[in-house]
């Protein structure tokens, strides 16, 4: 071979050594852009307001961070959520409201505070548990139900509705959760409203301070409440059915639930994305993995939550599926926006305004 000819056959080995190594370069590239993009496809972390317990939120954050490696913050804030998502409107420090009854939730969404976003799971789920918007989604649902001590109260001698808890043989028996409890600000709401719908609010009031005079204490903490009442100092609550179950079951508690003859208020326990979040991605990803089937199953397993998933329900434990009680008639988004200034006067001039001074 001539000097020449060896000079061009170099020449073009180069050029396909250098095209074949721009390709081979080019493609990496390409599965590296494609990988990192994948990665960014979620925040590295989401950030969580609850009023759901400690150890429920532990679960989701473990499971979530398990599957997808977001880190997940979580501040539990019981009856404070709402004012401080409201506080935050200019500038979120949370991307995913969980936890709160469906009333709160419709307040919120009036106030503009939530990002519409329907999970993967939402069209399973009963419109009667979400909203027709898409601002938010119910991921348990909470009966409210009256319950008593039998060791202390008999069959016969218990409450049948929500209006016996008047009667003078009731008088130091019931005890109560206060208005930072979501249920609790939900069940008082309720009754009121029942008067309201017959035309007379006043009647209403009457009958919560005839309440309030029967009541020994109110308890910022439903653990607390629950501990009264197994030492006996009452024998009358109301509390959601997971919490009586959960105390029955676990604790060991002599308790009784009652059927009210009225009905019981049935809370819808949403989950809602925060308008402006700062980890959009995440908090949608998170929706998606704390509705679903599997995760709501968990919670029914696990901490006696009854989930709106109906494939939920049939993986949980065998009463929510069986159960079966009066369901109060309730107008939530008429109830949303008087939530809180009734709560705000039974706060002030209801509660505990029959008690002696200290």
């Amino acid at each position: 071979m001539n000097l020449k000819r060896l000079i061009s056959v170099l020449l073009i080995m180069t050029m396909i050594f250098v095209l074949g190594g721009c390709g081979a370069t080019e493609t990496n590239n390409a599965e590296n852009q494609n990988a990192q993009e994948k990665g960014n496809e979620l925040e590295d972390k989401v950030v969580i307001y609850s009023t759901h317990s400690e150890a429920m939120l532990e679960l989701v954050a473990t499971e979530f961070e398990k599957e997808t490696g977001v880190d997940v913050e979580f501040i539990n804030l019981k009856g404070e959520l709402a004012d401080r998502v409201r506080a935050e409107k200019e500038n979120p420090q949370s991307d995913v409201m969980f936890g709160g009854a469906s009333s709160i939730f419709m307040k919120l969404k009036a106030e503009d505070l939530f990002q519409a976003y329907e999970p993967s799971w939402g069209s399973s789920v009963d419109p009667l548990f979400k909203d027709a918007e898409d601002f938010w989604f119910g991921t348990i649902q909470t009966p409210v139900m009256l319950f008593y001590n039998t060791d202390l109260i008999s069959a016969e001698d218990a409450p049948k509705d929500w209006s016996d808890l008047t009667k003078e043989a009731y008088k130091e028996q019931l005890v109560f959760r206060n208005a930072l409890s979501s249920s609790a600000r939900a069940t008082y709401s309720s009754l009121l409203q029942k008067h309201e719908k017959s035309g007379n609010l006043e009647e209403g009031w009457k009958f919560m301070k005839a309440m309030d005079a029967n009541t020994k204490q109110y308890y910022g903490s439903g653990s607390l409440m629950f501990q009264a009442l197994g030492r006996q100092e009452a024998g009358i609550s109301f509390a959601t059915l997971s919490s009586i179950i959960d105390n029955k079951i676990n604790n060991n508690m002599p308790l009784e639930v009652v059927d009210a003859q009225s009905g019981s208020p049935v809370i819808t326990d949403g989950i809602a994305h925060i308008k402006n979040a700062k980890h959009p991605n995440a908090a949608k990803a998170f929706i998606d993995f704390t509705g679903s089937a599997k995760m709501q199953s968990m919670f029914a397993n696990e901490f006696n939550r009854i989930p709106t998933h109906p494939e939920a329900i049939a993986a949980s434990p065998e009463w929510m599926g069986e159960m079966e009680f009066k369901i109060m008639d309730v107008d939530w988004a008429d109830l949303s926006g008087k939530e809180s200034e009734w709560m705000q006067k039974w706060d002030t001039e209801i509660k505990d305004t029959n008690k002696d001074p200290k």
